[in-house]
């Protein structure tokens, strides 16, 4: 998930405006944490939160793939 984590952090501030830097702290080993925290601002499941993550990660490499292409 730390990869493209300041992106991410980005569109779940976009989607959930009541986020706070403190809630999107990202600690490597402490996902679950992160998730805790997320679920209980949300009042998304867990699986919910997992499945927007995945979502949007796939999201932010097909538009570097594109973006790779297009410079070609």
């Amino acid at each position: 998930m730390k990869g493209s984590w300041n992106e991410l952090k980005g569109k779940l501030k976009q989607a959930y405006g009541n986020l706070t830097d403190d809630d999107l702290r990202f600690e490597e080993g402490k996902e679950d944490e992160l998730l805790g925290r997320l679920q209980k601002k949300t009042g998304k499941s867990k699986d919910d939160l997992k499945k927007w993550f995945n979502s949007a990660k796939q999201t932010s490499k097909e538009k570097q793939t594109s973006k790779e292409k297009s410079s070609h």
